[in-house]
């Protein structure tokens, strides 16, 4: 049976003071679940939520790595530096790191590939631009990033991965994707999965959706049967927001 994983993007916010705070508010709140619940600070504060969170069922993650082991790469962090600090789980692909940076889905396959490597877990981001929804590209637009940045894996390595549906127009915008369109996505990407490897390997990989997804709206969009779960961004921020969104799991 694949897992119910809700977790936290904390992207770009949080000091050291704050993220502590955060912690263990979250860690006194935290319910009695069957999900996953997983939080992502920004690098400098990775180490300190890790000892905080020592004897908690919260699992750390990071938001981006390098696909390099090395090097002259300045700003960057790789994975065996991950690893070192007990973070066993990236975020690779998120939109943010596409428009922003330049992530193009080469160097995305690059860095799954690295972290698989390593027996890292790959949270893979991906999804449509409002115009590629507008045009009717949505679909391919998503089959592509899929094709592009994991389709080279052999069936065993997607073990290691959890898709993560970004509907890009939908991400900050206080838009959010129905219930019905998440599901019809969901659905098309499992069966996409399924064409190009097998069922199993479609029927087991965890499939979150990552758009605005808020405490008012959690429990419709987790109720749809391909949504496992959700990468959460702003309500993630709020510890009241993210437990009521654990919740509705």
């Amino acid at each position: 049976m694949r897992s119910k994983i809700v977790a936290g993007n904390w992207k770009m916010n949080k000091n050291i003071n704050q993220t502590e705070a955060l912690l263990s508010d979250l860690s006194a709140k935290l319910p009695d679940t069957d999900a996953e619940v997983m939080v992502a600070p920004t690098f400098v504060n990775l180490l300190g939520a890790v000892e905080n969170l020592e004897a908690s069922p919260i699992e750390v993650i990071a938001q981006n790595m390098h696909f390099a082991e090395s090097g002259a790469f300045t700003g960057e962090v790789s994975a065996d530096m991950l690893l070192a600090i007990g973070i066993n789980t990236v975020i690779i692909g998120h939109s943010e790191r596409r428009a922003y940076f330049g992530e193009t889905d080469e160097i995305l396959a690059k860095k799954v590939k690295a972290a698989l490597g390593k027996n890292m877990r790959v949270m893979f981001c991906f999804g449509e631009e409002l115009e590629d929804r507008k045009s009717g590209n949505h679909f391919k637009v998503v089959k592509s990033q899929l094709k592009n940045a994991l389709f080279h894996l052999d069936a065993g390595a997607w073990s290691q991965i959890v898709l993560a549906y970004e509907p890009v127009w939908a991400i900050g915008t206080g838009e959010t994707a129905s219930p019905e369109q998440a599901q019809e996505m969901h659905a098309f990407i499992r069966n996409t999965i399924s064409e190009a490897f097998n069922s199993t390997v479609a029927n087991e990989v965890s499939i979150l959706y990552g758009g605005s997804v808020k405490p008012a709206n959690a429990k419709e969009i987790f109720s749809k049967p391909d949504v496992d779960g959700g990468l959460i961004g702003g309500a993630s921020l709020v510890a009241d927001d993210f437990i009521a969104i654990i919740n509705g799991i």
